[in-house]
């Protein structure tokens, strides 16, 4: 990955001019209700800052003590989606801690679920949601080389994968817009989101959105965070899935499985072991090193790091590099374990479209 470029002095007055206002507009007003079930019986399982990026503000999700999902309350406005998403690299942690947050999206894992479909459907078109650079479909491929593979995101990255040729077609924007979702209609024998839903603001509306896309007969294939992990509790802030502020929702299986079969769906497999991400404790160490090492020169931060602190992050990262890959190597080994108990961190769902 190349390093992040050095921010100008145009860009931080940018930043300063935005925080100047404070951070409070860009979250909505708190709601007193579960936005899954109603249910007024709330608790707050999580007050936590920014680890990720490091940028300024604190975040809470709430968990609702009847149906259990759990969602960012204040939830961010889109103008908080928007600055929380900016400069997604900047203060991206060095090399190896993150691979280890970003280590669910490798070929072989791809390919895994890929394979997820072969009981069930010998795809025609295949349309990837929140597809970024397009590497699932470049590795789907070679699991089924005679389906066409498209790319939907928010970004212009998928663009990008259109012209390295891992999709066909690629479209920006999002699947709710009224414009795309009438384009696409009945298109597809299979849609897929992998670590999507968590993101969307609504993910009922998205569940609806990628059902009017698939063909009577085609299948909806997602995975998700698994909030009932028990890495969740036993990590608090510091496990990754949590992910704030960029994660809006965390979904029981349960939940999910209820919403599908009352959008007409027949629920064709579940898995809790194949997604299980091995990177809970390697992730949370990097995130915990990130908040303690010197800050590096992102935009936001008032003013750039000395020369000292730059030294000081410099050494202190290297010299937890080894630390890093024993737990991430401790991770790898506990998976095929920890995957079959309620430390698995992820699930997916296999559902068929009826009409």
């Amino acid at each position: 990955m190349p390093p992040a470029p050095q921010p100008t002095a145009e860009r931080r007055a940018a930043y300063a001019a935005d925080l100047a206002q404070g951070t409070a507009r860009f979250h909505e007003p708190r709601r007193a209700d579960c936005p899954w079930c109603g249910s007024k019986r709330l608790r707050t399982r999580l007050r936590t800052p920014d680890l990720r990026q490091r940028k300024p503000g604190t975040f809470v999700v709430d968990e609702c003590g009847d149906c259990a999902h759990a969602f960012q309350n204040p939830r961010l406005t889109p103008e908080g989606l928007a600055f929380y998403h900016r400069d997604p690299r900047e203060d991206a942690h060095d090399g190896l801690a993150e691979r280890l947050l970003d280590a669910r999206g490798g070929a072989g894992r791809h390919r895994a679920a890929a394979r997820a479909l072969l009981p069930f459907a010998e795809p025609e078109s295949w349309l990837d949601v929140g597809t970024g650079h397009g590497r699932f479909p470049a590795a789907a491929k070679e699991v089924h080389p005679y389906t066409s593979f498209d790319g939907l995101d928010a970004t212009r990255r998928v663009e990008r994968a259109r012209a390295a040729g891992r999709v066909e077609e690629a479209h920006v924007g999002r699947l709710t817009d009224p414009v795309i979702g009438e384009r696409l209609r009945a298109r597809y024998d299979v849609v897929s989101m992998f670590h999507h839903l968590e993101h969307t603001p609504e993910p009922r509306e998205e569940l609806r959105a990628a059902l009017q896309v698939l063909r009577p007969g085609g299948h909806l294939l997602a995975e998700v965070p698994d909030p009932d992990c028990a890495f969740g509790a036993l990590l608090g802030k510091w496990w990754p899935a949590y992910g704030q502020p960029r994660h809006l929702h965390l979904m029981p299986l349960s939940n999910l499985l209820g919403e599908l079969e009352s959008l007409g769906c027949a629920v064709v497999a579940t898995d809790r072991r194949e997604p299980h991400v091995p990177h809970d404790l390697s992730g949370a160490l990097a995130l915990a090193l990130g908040r303690a090492l010197p800050g590096p020169d992102a935009p936001w931060r008032p003013a750039p790091p000395t020369p000292l602190q730059r030294t000081a992050r410099l050494a202190l990262g290297r010299a937890s590099a080894p630390l890093l890959a024993s737990t991430a190597a401790l991770d790898r080994l506990l998976a095929p374990l920890l995957c079959r108990t309620r430390f698995s961190n992820a699930y997916r769902v296999v559902a068929r479209k009826e009409t």
